[in-house]
């Protein structure tokens, strides 16, 4: 059973004791000291993906008078900052959290803080176990990569397929990095070993269409630079790479930069993200497809949830058949491939991250 500050235990009672009087003042502009409290961590700042889905939260909060706190790492795979982040939250006596989990470092504070009351959801990025969170919401990341590697092999149409697959880390498992990954193999066709682990799939056999080459598994950190450097070391071991998978889109840009440099063409670039930034690299063909994610929808919804549940309503429910709740994804590309469920870049554009 969960401990609770003597603040929240307060709260709680007022709420369950006066839920007309509280359905009346919770519709405030301004949450001030007695309002619901919510810290939002992500990842880190810098991403796009994040600001987005920060200021996604802010809006939510402010439509319904939540105190919000933002905090973050100060890169992907911070996981002290995290931690530091949810002690926090637990000091103030916050209501609840959501955290983009940067690893299963932040797992026994995530623990701490559900023990001390608060309601955890993870956004975007499930945590391992799922239930080390109360509920998560996020994209269905398998399906992403499935939808981009069913496009890669109907693109390829039978040629043989030369991989580089640049991942997120190679230092720590993240449940977004090998559903991605994995989902991309699975929808080329290629058989996999352990889904929750990236690169133990045979480096030669067959996809759906032909034959195929997996030459390198590198870590980018979801970065610009790192997309970069990982698209090196595997122009390095082969320079004849046709099909480029990465994590999200500032990887991918930076790869780009580095066949760019390289002088190397006619290669299939596919993503993960779908942000109105990446949506317009889908229209220049600096990437040829992307699974679009919703960020600030997970905001939305965290943010509702937590002030539903702090005013004594009822808690969410994960998607049927699925241990998250599903936000949604849908494949954005100019060119569309028989069989494969797609948008194009204009209609892409306007529900970039669901800000439209």
């Amino acid at each position: 059973m969960r401990k609770r500050t003597g603040r929240r235990a307060a709260r709680l009672f007022a709420a369950v004791a006066a839920l007309s009087l509280l359905a009346t003042a919770c519709g405030g502009d301004d949450a001030g000291d007695d309002g619901v409290a919510v810290s939002l961590i992500t990842k880190n700042s810098t991403n796009p993906f994040f600001v987005t889905m920060q200021d996604g939260a802010k809006k939510a909060a402010e439509a319904d008078g939540v105190k919000l706190t933002v905090a973050a790492g100060k890169e992907d795979g911070d996981e002290a900052g995290q931690v530091q982040a949810i002690e926090d939250a637990i000091a103030r006596g916050d209501e609840g959290i959501l955290i983009t989990p940067n690893g299963p470092g932040v797992n026994p504070a995530i623990k701490k803080a559900r023990e001390a009351g608060l309601y955890v959801i993870a956004l975007d990025t499930p945590p391992d176990p799922a239930d080390t969170v109360d509920i998560t919401f996020a994209t269905d990341n398998f399906k992403a990569g499935e939808l981009i590697g069913k496009w890669t092999a109907a693109q390829l149409a039978g040629k043989p397929a030369t991989i580089a697959l640049l991942d997120l880390f190679n230092d720590k498992i993240v449940s977004v990095d090998y559903n991605r990954d994995q989902g991309f193999l699975t929808g080329m066709g290629i058989d996999t070993g352990d889904k929750a682990k990236n690169g133990d799939e045979a480096p030669t056999g067959s996809y759906s269409g032909g034959t195929y080459t997996i030459v390198c598994n590198e870590p980018t950190e979801g970065a610009e630079d790192g997309g970069r450097t990982a698209m090196e070391r595997c122009l390095a071991k082969n320079p004849n790479i046709n099909v480029v998978y990465t994590i999200n889109e500032p990887a991918a840009v930076g790869a780009q930069k580095a066949m760019q440099a390289a002088g190397t063409k006619d290669v299939l670039v596919v993503s993960v993200d779908g942000g109105c930034q990446g949506v317009q690299q889908v229209k220049s063909g600096l990437i040829n497809a992307t699974s679009q994610q919703y960020p600030v929808k997970m905001a939305e919804l965290g943010v509702k949830a937590i002030k539903q549940i702090a005013t004594g309503g009822a808690k969410p429910a994960v998607t049927s058949g699925l241990d998250f709740y599903d936000t949604g994804v849908a494949l954005v590309t100019d060119k569309p491939a028989t069989g494969v469920e797609s948008i194009d870049s204009t209609e892409g554009a306007k529900i970039c991250w669901g800000t439209a």
